[in-house]
């Protein structure tokens, strides 16, 4: 079994005060999850800076793509792609980097649009995931139809999960992992297990070990 690591994610840029209030009030996150872009009242995009201050702190970069209304047509997801990785280059992110679509569980989806996320982003070297919740909405069942529909669906993405929420904790009193899986093949290496915490604002993960390598 590969060991679980414990990390946060969080809309807002991470600084001095941000980094001293999650070390302080919850450990030292082994990576941080973070939006590519900057969308108004939703989320601060990352920036080159902020990539080199969570790295100077021994923290790997998770990367997030939220600019998705909803998550259908194979189209509509080379075009999601397509920006996803202008961001990717433009900050200077590694190819082997996992980029997470941010799929929510209101979003309708379809398999279609999964199979044109993973199958754009294969030949660009990044790597596909999914921010999903795997109980509530459509998302299941869409993502079990894409890979009946091309099994490489399956090995080619890492899942994060949003299901359960037992709650935010420190490192130490993270829950033994147990994120909800769809019900087909699937590699669920991230479960946000925790969210929005009053102490600091971000949510709590914890991942499999295997997942740091595809971080930056």
């Amino acid at each position: 079994m590969a060991r679980k690591v414990w990390g946060v994610d969080s809309v807002y840029t991470v600084n001095q005060e941000l980094y001293d209030c999650v070390r302080k009030r919850f450990g030292l996150p082994k990576f941080w999850g973070r939006y590519l872009t900057d969308i108004p009242k939703v989320s601060n995009g990352l920036t080159k800076q902020e990539i080199t201050f969570i790295r100077s702190k021994g923290i790997k970069v998770l990367p997030i793509y939220n600019v998705i209304r909803e998550a259908v047509g194979y189209d509509e997801a080379q075009i999601a792609v397509r920006n996803a990785v202008y961001h990717a280059r433009r900050l200077d992110l590694p190819q082997g980097t996992v980029l997470f679509a941010n799929v929510e569980n209101f979003f309708n989806v379809d398999s279609a649009w999964i199979r044109g996320w993973v199958e754009t982003l294969l030949p660009t070297g990044y790597q596909s995931g999914f921010y999903h919740d795997p109980v509530e909405g459509d998302f299941t069942q869409a993502y079990c139809q894409a890979v009946q529909e091309n099994n490489e669906i399956a090995l080619q993405s890492i899942l994060w999960s949003a299901e359960p929420e037992p709650g935010v904790t420190s490192e130490r009193k993270a829950p033994k992992y147990n994120p909800a899986t769809p019900n087909c093949k699937a590699n669920v290496w991230v479960w946000q297990y925790g969210r929005d915490a009053m102490k600091c604002q971000i949510d709590t993960n914890l991942a499999d070990e295997r997942v740091l390598n595809y971080l930056y």
